[in-house]
């Protein structure tokens, strides 16, 4: 199905949850087709709703996080506390999930399962690692996911760690998981690796996991394709429902951490 893929370059978390938040919007009306966003943020830490309003994983004070030139963000996914930052390819797929088997777990599987396909063409062996949501090398993260959904919209996503900056990770307990360690494919891999030479087989993933056809956009354009959404009449769906090929997904029920689903989408999970 056609989807726009929209390269953010390095964006400030705030101006890319503010644009998130107006795709979604746009999405969800039915004027905007699927969208991906791929961005890489300066420095920040963000506490999802999993931490019910706690700092406790937070272990930088305010005067060090300063110095280090890192912000904080509570945001409305699913899950703790996280990090961003250069080096780390974040992707926020915008999707209605009714084109994709209307399945909030199954849509986490798949994005797993496409970071895993990711780093398998690197010579990276990972795993899930049940019950937790993400991507792990041994027991160090290598990926985190968080994401909300409302009226099976989604937004936020994954982030996974090419070459960052991993003394940034010694600031938070990372997803609030004291026994599990952080990783990245330039640690795995022992050399440098550029987000450059990540970002496509990322996108080659994704697309086969969940039958996108890109339709490339530059960040003005969806800026103007927004703007002129705003006005125009909502339209319902009419979409097939897409059922995501999630490999060996977990098959658990229950609610899941790293999901923050909010109106007529599945059961409430923070």
């Amino acid at each position: 199905m056609d989807t726009h893929l929209v390269h953010l370059g390095r964006m400030p978390y705030r101006e890319a949850w503010d644009l998130q938040r107006a795709t979604g919007s746009a999405v969800e009306r039915g004027v905007l087709p699927d969208t991906i966003l791929l961005v890489e943020h300066p420095p920040v830490y963000t506490v999802g709703r999993g931490a019910r309003g706690s700092l406790q994983n937070l272990l930088w004070d305010e005067d060090k996080r300063q110095s280090e030139g890192i912000e904080l963000h509570m945001v409305d996914r699913g899950g703790d506390i996280t990090y961003h930052g250069p080096g780390q390819l974040v992707g926020y797929p915008i999707l209605d999930l009714r084109r994709h088997g209307q399945d909030i777990h199954g849509y986490l599987r798949a994005l797993e399962e496409a970071v895993m396909r990711t780093l398998a063409r690197f010579g990276i062996d990972s795993e899930r690692m049940a019950p937790h949501t993400g991507v792990f090398v041994g027991s160090d993260k290598i990926a985190a996911i968080g994401v909300k959904a409302a009226n099976w919209v989604t937004q936020h996503g994954f982030a996974l760690n090419v070459d960052p900056c991993l003394r940034h990770f010694t600031g938070i307990i990372p997803c609030g998981l004291g026994d599990k360690g952080v990783t990245s494919m330039a640690r795995v891999l022992e050399r440098p690796i550029a987000l450059s030479e990540a970002m496509p087989v990322v996108e080659q993933e994704l697309g086969a996991v969940f039958g996108f056809r890109y339709r490339p956009l530059d960040v003005d354009a969806l800026r103007a394709a927004i703007s002129g959404a705003e006005s125009a009449p909502h339209k319902p769906f009419g979409g097939l429902r897409v059922p995501l090929p999630t490999g060996e997904a977990r098959k658990e029920s229950g609610p899941e951490q790293d999901i923050e689903v909010t109106a007529a989408a599945a059961t409430e999970a923070s």
